[in-house]
């Protein structure tokens, strides 16, 4: 029988309601006890690490967290993570690439309702996650919600009230979970060749800039002089605008001539960027050297990029780092570029 840790980090699945509104207040030992059946196929012990609502997360949670699984990683065969829902898929993207090349599942979940509730998809998901974490098949940073297994770098949650919240962008699902059956579409396991993988530092200083028409290009400078790093959620494929006065840029020739990185991104969240279309992309893209996110989610490209500035800020390891494919986060590159793929 599998050993599982359960972590609990706190979230609406450990909530209950107070006078301010709903809270995390239900220990990681309460959960467990709402699902007993799971007793059938897997031994889960439980770690309090903390008891937040998700809003409240942090990179330097995302740090504790993976301390938390590498101090017992000989120790257990799998892990659950109970997480809120509003920053899941930024958590399951950090921790794809604070933990690479985990042959032991390391499972994130949560629910939409409190699992103390009588009508909840709390014990439905925790249940699914301690299945799916149990199963020798199983490897790798996911996400497990609503019966599905998603990437952990392709998580998005699409729906703020419905048990579906959660949708895999540009990538398929690596597999649905029918009680008691896990079907898997995915099933590459014996691919994992490198030895698991644990990094201890991230750089939080990532700005994100959404374009909306008529923005100033000052913002973009204003960012230059707090940020290391910054995305740029454009429009469509991806361009900057080219007005008259040529203030964008001048902003981007502001950043690159900071050595400091610019990656371009897309508001749109399926089929991702392809800034070579149109010239109002084209055109920058080659001037400057900037990096494109293609058919990353927005959560893996700012995870991704706290993790790589946490290590380096060569410009050149910067851009091998970031499209060098982990975890299943980007395709693009990897299809254009053969080898690629880690």
């Amino acid at each position: 029988m599998k050993r599982i840790l359960m972590i609990a980090t706190g979230g609406t699945i450990a909530s209950k309601s107070s006078e301010t509104g709903l809270k995390p207040l239900i220990t990681s030992d309460e959960l467990l006890r709402y699902v007993p059946d799971t007793r059938e196929f897997c031994q889960a012990d439980t770690l309090q690490l903390i008891n937040i609502d998700s809003t409240n997360m942090q990179p330097c949670h995302w740090l504790k967290i993976a301390a938390a699984i590498r101090e017992h990683y000989d120790a257990y065969d799998g892990f659950v993570v109970c997480h809120g829902t509003d920053t899941m898929a930024y958590t399951a993207a950090a921790l794809s690439y604070l933990i690479q090349n985990s042959p032991k599942p390391i499972v994130i979940t949560g629910a939409q309702k409190p699992i103390d509730l009588e009508i909840t998809d709390a014990k439905t998901n925790l249940t699914d996650s301690l299945r799916f974490a149990s199963h020798d098949k199983a490897y790798g940073v996911v996400i497990v919600f609503d019966g599905k297994v998603i990437a952990g770098t392709r998580g998005k949650k699409e729906r703020t009230k419905s048990y579906n919240a959660f949708s895999s962008i540009n990538f398929p699902y690596i597999a649905t979970i029918q009680e008691p059956h896990v079907i898997f579409y995915l099933d590459d396991k014996a691919l994992l060749k490198a030895p698991v993988r644990f990094y201890d530092s991230l750089n939080p200083r990532i700005a994100l800039l959404k374009l909306i028409p008529s923005m100033e290009a000052g913002v973009l400078s204003y960012l230059a002089d707090h940020y290391d790093a910054v995305i740029i959620e454009s429009f469509g494929v991806g361009g900057l605008p080219s007005y008259e006065s040529g203030d964008f840029h001048k902003a981007i020739q502001q950043w690159t001539h900071a050595g400091k990185t610019v990656v371009m991104t897309t508001q749109v969240t399926n089929e991702g960027s392809n800034m070579s279309i149109y010239e109002v992309g084209k055109t920058i893209k080659q001037e400057f050297g900037l990096l494109e996110a293609y058919d990353m989610t927005l959560e893996a490209t700012v995870t991704k990029l706290m993790w790589i500035l946490g290590q380096t800020g060569e410009p050149k390891q910067i851009r091998d780092m970031f499209y060098r494919t982990i975890n299943r986060d980007i395709l693009y590159t990897a299809c254009n570029n053969p080898g690629t793929s880690y």
